[in-house]
């Protein structure tokens, strides 16, 4: 790949300002990073004013739902912190009663029977103000009888719902009669309602009925659909240093459009990515505005518009590299972004300060520029590197327009100009290139930082033009990757397949080595030097190449709640001639581990070379923050 996209992410980050060491008492040790509890004691240290110990068992009579009551039942889970009072055990008790009822009533097991005591006695049973020994942990006994599973008897759908087939939402004579299956029914007909243009739709009677004699549940369910309204009025509430009006305009919410529930789900995904804004809820009005419309209703909370951060990297193959950041989220009152960054790299690989990687940039963002689906951005990079295949220092100019086509795809194109002084196999060389980078993505994925569904694909042209050696060429690169987990919770496999080529420029010397192609690293094939696969002269050193495939597969297998192992091989060959010829295909194998985090996971990576190139590296180590791709 292109030395331009070189990925820093594939090898150790962490923040350093967010990064806190907590020693607890007897010298316990806890270790936290972005305030996520990895390691060592968490309790805090919170005042009981009467602490109360005990001591819980569960017994039921299904092996098969043995496992989940124990998971969820508060009484087995919390047994090792003490309840405040005699009087709070019992309110505990009475509470893991009914969770553990509606759990079972999930299940469809509608005569299930859940009994608690507390020291020998059923709770509902207990005095106002009861008072248990404390010589030793207070005894608490759960006894669950599931009872047998209920199917679906007799469906009745009324008013507005007459129209529709029951079976279409699971409601059929025999189906599935668990409580959140009959919930989500319901919920699934007032969407399918609203996404007529419905603002109003809703359930008006819901009755369930089981019938122990017969194991059946009846229901009956009517609706009130309400009438087809457009969008009215949009109000924008919270919104003080960002300017309201942007937030309506950015919403792309525009009265008299029709009304549909996806609408304001997208308006509110737009708004969140923006970044500026802590909570976004978009909501529909109660009801109708005098002019037959229905009020949409924007509440922000404005989040810090400045932030700074530090950053630290370890790859065994690179060394150390540190780096540093500053941005603005709200730069004019309309969501405008300012970051400006610098890095230096290459730390412990040379003791020769002049040989270390360093980089600045500054990138500056207009959402709705022209229009509420359009973003202008601006860019300045400065960079002085030195890899395996050359020197360069590089300055980097661009400005762009990003076209959002739909929820999932965007469309970009812009202007962009490079200097390029680098010193390489073809000698000492500048460049001054010009090019127009035009661009497509598609995101369907679940999850930003760790998909188990969908698919991401890519693909950027890029048709330059030599402005000092008046030579024009051009690249075209695509990716895709996809994810499919197995099971409702088993192994998520992942693939990911790269391609590129370059064409024109007649002699690879006229085109810029930091636009030529190579392989390698934590972002392609691990277990090789960045840029360590490439096309080489007869002394060995890498020349970079006109096209590239690389593929990897992953299977993401988690160990437990928080830690995963994944198993990996990755492939890759960059050739001489813009169509990859295969001669030089080079893998890496290894397996990686993964800690869970709510902003992604936390990955480690090793991986050795299954061919290795003489003198080259012999595994490598990796880590960072989310998934390798």
């Amino acid at each position: 790949m292109s030395s331009a996209y070189r990925q820093w992410g594939a090898f150790a980050a962490a923040t350093v300002a967010a990064l806190t060491f907590a020693v607890q008492p007897q010298s316990a040790v806890a270790f936290e990073i972005f305030g996520i509890h990895l390691f060592g004691s968490d309790e805090k240290d919170t005042q009981i004013a009467d602490p109360v110990r005990y001591a819980a068992t569960l017994t039921g009579d299904d092996a098969d739902l043995q496992k989940i009551l124990d998971e969820q039942s508060a009484l087995i889970q919390d047994q090792s912190k003490p309840v405040d009072g005699d009087f709070g055990l019992v309110i505990k008790a009475k509470d893991d009663r009914d969770r553990l009822v509606a759990l079972l009533y999930e299940k469809a097991r509608y005569g299930a029977v859940v009994t608690v005591k507390v020291n020998g006695i059923p709770v509902d049973s207990l005095p106002a103000l009861p008072k248990f020994p404390r010589s030793a942990a207070v005894p608490v006994s759960i006894s669950v009888s599931v009872g047998p599973v209920f199917t679906l008897g007799k469906i009745v759908l009324k008013g507005d719902a007459a129209k529709l087939d029951g079976a279409n939402y699971g409601l059929l004579m025999g189906g599935n009669a668990g409580s959140q299956a009959i919930i989500d029914a319901s919920a699934k007909i007032v969407r399918d309602l609203k996404a007529e243009g419905r603002p109003l739709a809703r359930i008006s009677e819901r009755t369930v009925i089981a019938d122990h004699a017969t194991n059946r549940v009846d229901v009956t369910l009517s609706v009130e659909s309400g009438p087809v309204a457009p969008l009215g009025q949009v109000s924008v509430n919270g919104a003080s240093e960002v300017n309201p009006e942007f937030v309506s305009e950015w919403s792309d919410l525009r009265a008299g459009d029709p009304y549909a529930p996806d609408k304001l789900a997208r308006a509110a995904k737009r708004l969140r990515e923006l970044g500026t804004f802590s909570t976004v809820a978009v909501t529909e009005g109660k009801e109708l505005a005098p002019d037959g419309t229905i009020p949409i209703k924007i509440d922000v909370t404005e989040g810090k518009q400045r932030y700074f951060g530090a950053g630290i990297q370890y790859s065994t193959i690179d060394g150390v590299g540190l780096q540093g950041y500053w941005g603005h989220r709200n730069l004019f009152g309309n969501a405008e972004s300012l970051k400006i960054s610098g890095s230096v790299n290459r730390l412990g690989q040379t003791r020769d300060f002049k040989k270390l990687d360093y980089a600045a940039a500054i990138a500056f963002a207009k959402p709705g520029a022209f229009g509420p689906a359009t973003t202008f951005t601006a860019n300045f990079s400065a960079g002085l590197n030195h890899t395996a295949a050359y020197d360069a220092k590089v300055l980097s100019g661009s400005v762009g327009v990003t076209y959002d086509l739909t929820d999932q795809d965007k469309l970009s194109a812009g202007l962009a100009l490079d200097w390029t002084q680098a010193k390489d196999v073809y000698g000492d060389n500048r460049y001054l290139t010009a090019s127009v980078p035009l661009g497509w993505t598609r995101d369907t994925t679940d999850n930003k930082f760790d998909p188990t569904t969908g698919f991401r694909a890519s693909l950027t042209l890029r048709p330059s033009f030599g402005i000092n050696n008046k030579t024009t060429f051009g690249s075209a690169e695509g990716a895709i990757s996809a994810y499919r987990q197995l099971g409702d919770d088993g192994p998520v496999l992942a693939g990911k397949v790269a391609v590129g080529t370059l064409v024109g420029g007649g002699s690879l010397a006229n085109i810029p080595a930091t636009r030529r192609f190579y392989a390698g690293g934590g972002g392609s094939v691990r277990g090789y030097a960045y840029q360590g696969i490439s096309p080489r002269d007869a002394a060995n050193n890498p020349l970079g190449g006109r096209s590239y495939i690389t593929a990897s597969i992953e299977a993401r297998i988690k160990v437990t709640d928080t830690i995963g192992v994944v198993p990996f091989l990755d492939f890759g060959t960059v050739s001489s001639s813009s169509a990859p010829s295969f001669s030089d295909l080079r893998a890496g194998a290894g397996v990686g581990l993964r800690y869970a985090t709510p902003f992604g996971p936390i990955r480690l990576d090793v991986a050795v070379p299954l061919r290795r190139y003489p003198g080259g590296s012999t595994f490598g180590i990796y880590a960072g923050i989310g998934q390798a791709f």
